[in-house]
């Protein structure tokens, strides 16, 4: 990551030859990713990027730079070579490279460009890093952490054989360090038809830093970061991307585009960005230290361009988690259909995925809001709360204590409502949404009371309405099933509303087993 601002871009590159590389050998088709039992599940999820994969990346990074006179630095042998090393990896896998050159300083400069076949090549979804370091050292964490972790992530979607809707390009950027030189040059030989197929750019600039932040580039400027928002389209990135961290639990803070790295090009000219970071040489606060852990008063990276920025630089974990987050939005934004009969998307709540509550700060509800928990049952009369699920032992329930008496932890004083993480939808197809439910409630509610599930994407489609009644309703799971093809291609959230509105009241409602398919 360099220290300049996108000012200090211009003039100085001289000259360029594209050389394309002849195609590899076909893709090494493994079958489908993996996916977890227990969380959401969409047809080839993103798989698990393998952390081990990704450092033996990085080994070979120093090893280049070890025998290159300790750096991968612009016009220095040891970048060259890097570049060689990647796009060795990845013609062996199916990918059309070509390597761009450009001239900076008098030295010549390299930018690593490698298309995915298939996919809409008028709607590209465009992942990069820069691949060079300073010339004080190896430039592992800043910035061999990105280019691995991407590198990774392209070597997964070959062997996966994945097959989405946008076209895939990956790029390693040359001369970052100088003044984001590659990208600068890349964005400026395209053509403007051709920098509009580009729907999405993704950058990833410092993902191990030792004394790791979890920054995300704040694409709608909703963290109140920076002077604005990115060009329209890089809020969904940041959306994407904030979905996957509070999937594992891991909070996120806004970052903003400052043109500090390799996105500054692109949103210069208007093509959606976003992207993570996990700090470079700023100070970690307190507040951050009991954010994330780490030691506050220290650089995120205190070896942020100096000589020990080696292998011995990375926070394993936040490599991890970054290399994830990264395969994740792949997968996402490029909008992988899933084949006919193919379960989309399926949350048993056995594990937090995401889903949040009281989304749109309205909720009104004194007691009894939604959690995701392992119910205790409750009676007065009537079965009010089940201590049973569907499957496993959590659900979606309103206020799951049982308390000292049935209405201690009912919905109480308004509406309480929960709301899934985005769910892509496949663009073609029947899609069919289906989830168990309940709600109970004694002769004291009305039909003003009530239990809502609404599927909301480019419009709202409504899936089950369930109003209260001035008598006993005892809680039974039943089934239900909509069909939300309407929504096709769209990404939806699923929100769930519980409601006592109609005073002094027993309500009781739960949710679970939500499952999307395309048939």
């Amino acid at each position: 990551m360099n220290r300049r601002l996108l000012r200090c871009l211009t003039g100085a590159v001289l000259a360029a030859v594209v050389v394309l590389a002849p195609a590899g050998a076909g893709p090494a088709g493994a079958g489908p990713p993996g996916s977890t039992a227990d969380g959401p599940v969409r047809l080839l999820a993103a798989p698990d990027i393998s952390l081990s994969n990704v450092k033996a990346h990085l080994s070979q990074f120093q090893s280049i730079a070890t025998a290159n006179g300790g750096n991968r630095a612009h016009g220095r042998p040891g970048y060259l070579a890097s570049v060689n090393y990647v796009r060795s990896q990845l013609d062996a896998v199916g990918y059309t490279t070509a390597v761009q050159s450009f001239t900076y300083n008098g030295a010549t400069g390299y930018n690593l460009i490698a298309d995915w076949p298939g996919g809409d090549t008028d709607d590209v979804l465009m992942t990069g890093a820069h691949l060079d370091s300073v010339t004080a050292g190896p430039g592992i964490n800043d910035n061999a952490s990105g280019s691995a972790a991407i590198l990774e992530v392209a070597l997964a979607v070959a062997r996966t054989d994945l097959a989405p809707e946008k076209h895939l390009r990956f790029a390693w950027w040359g001369a970052e360090e100088l003044g984001l030189r590659g990208s600068q040059y890349y964005v400026n030989n395209l053509p403007a038809a051709e920098q509009a197929r580009i729907g999405q750019y993704l950058n990833f600039d410092m993902v191990g830093s030792p004394n790791a932040g979890y920054f995300v580039y704040d694409g709608d400027n909703s963290d109140g970061v920076g002077s604005g928002p990115g060009p329209a389209g890089s809020a969904q990135i940041e959306q994407t991307i904030q979905a996957y961290f509070t999937s594992i639990g891991v909070p996120t803070r806004g970052t903003d585009f400052d043109g500090r790295s390799d996105y500054g090009p692109f949103i210069r000219v208007g093509i959606p960005a976003g992207g993570t970071f996990t700090g470079a040489e700023g100070i970690k606060s307190s507040s951050q230290a009991t954010l994330w852990g780490g030691t506050a008063g220290t650089a995120f990276d205190p070896c942020y361009h100096r000589a020990c920025d080696t292998t011995t630089n990375i926070n394993d974990t936040a490599l991890n988690r970054n290399a994830d987050a990264i395969a994740y939005a792949v997968w996402e934004l490029a909008g992988t259909p899933a084949p006919p009969g193919s379960t989309v998307y399926s949350d048993t709540f056995e594990t937090a995925t995401g889903w949040t509550v009281n989304p749109a700060g309205t909720d009104t509800a004194t007691a009894g809001q939604w959690s995701r928990a392992d119910p205790a049952a409750t009676s007065s009369g009537v079965a009010t709360q089940l201590g049973t699920t569907v499957s496993g032992s959590f659900d979606l329930v309103t206020g799951p204590l049982a308390g000292s008496a049935a209405g201690d932890h009912d919905v109480d004083g308004g509406v309480t409502s929960v709301q899934s993480p985005p769910i892509s939808l496949p663009g073609s197809g029947t899609l069919t949404l289906s989830f168990s439910w309940y709600l109970a409630h004694l002769n004291n509610a009305s039909s003003a009371d009530y239990l809502r599930v609404r599927v909301v994407g480019g419009s709202t489609v409504t899936v089950l309405n369930v109003a209260g009644a001035a008598s006993n309703r005892a809680a039974a799971w039943q089934s239900a099933s909509a069909n939300i093809s309407a929504l096709a291609g769209q990404s939806i959230r699923i929100v769930v509303d519980a409601a006592d509105a109609s005073g002094a009241s027993l309500v009781e409602a739960a949710v679970d087993d939500v499952r999307i398919v395309q048939s």
